[in-house]
C-alpha cells in the first residue's frame, strides 16, 4: 500500500502544480474545490483505465510486464522533469471556466492511465488504489489552488519536477523487483 501512497503523490503533482498556477491567477473563493473535484475525479478515472487495460494485455507481456511498467514511468517522469523546466501554459488562460477546468483535468491526467498499468503487478485492489489516488490529488490540487493565491507560482515548477523524479524511482523499484 505504501507504493500506491507514494504513486498518488507523483500523479497529484501535474495537478498541484496547475492549480498553483490557477490560485494565482484566481482569487474566487470555491476554486480550490472546483479544482479538486476535476482533478481528483480524472486522476482516479484514468489509472483505473490504464489497470483495466494492462490486465488485459497482461497475459500477453506478461514477461516482459516489469520493464514495460518501468519505460512508462520513466517515461512520465521525465516528461513531467521537461515540463517542470518549462515555462507553464496556465499564463495563456483568460478565464477559468468549466470547459478549462475539463480540458486541463484530462490534460493533467492522461499520464496516469500509463502509470495505471503499473497497478496490475502492485498486489493492490485497484479500486482502493485509485480512490486513494483520486483523493491524494484533490487534497493536493484544494491546497495547490490555496498555495498559490498566497505564493505565486514559484512552486509550480519544483511540484513537477518532484512528481517525476518520485515515478522514476517507482519504476525502478518495479523493474528490480
Amino acid at each position: 500500500m505504501f507504493e500506491v501512497i507514494v504513486l498518488a503523490i507523483a500523479l497529484s503533482m501535474d495537478a498541484f502544480a496547475v492549480s498553483i498556477g490557477l490560485g494565482s491567477k484566481d482569487t474566487t473563493k470555491n476554486l480550490g474545490s472546483k479544482a479538486g473535484i476535476y482533478f481528483g475525479t480524472f486522476q482516479a478515472l484514468m489509472p483505473f483505465i490504464g489497470y483495466l487495460g494492462g490486465r488485459g494485455v497482461l497475459g500477453w507481456v506478461d514477461a516482459y510486464a516489469h520493464g514495460i511498467a518501468f519505460g512508462l514511468l520513466a517515461l512520465i517522469g521525465v516528461k513531467m522533469i521537461y515540463e517542470g523546466l518549462q515555462e507553464s501554459f496556465e499564463e495563456d488562460i483568460k478565464a477559468i471556466t468549466h470547459k478549462m477546468m475539463l480540458i486541463l483535468a484530462i490534460a493533467t491526467s492522461i499520464d496516469a492511465m500509463a502509470a495505471g498499468f503499473s497497478l496490475t503487478l502492485l498486489n493492490v485492489n485497484a479500486y482502493l488504489a485509485c480512490l486513494i489516488i483520486g483523493a491524494t490529488t484533490f487534497a493536493f490540487s484544494w491546497a495547490g489552488v490555496t498555495i498559490g493565491r498566497y505564493s505565486g507560482t514559484w512552486l509550480e515548477s519544483r511540484a513537477e519536477i518532484f512528481g517525476g523524479i518520485v515515478l522514476i524511482l517507482i519504476g525502478i523499484k518495479i523493474l528490480i523487483s
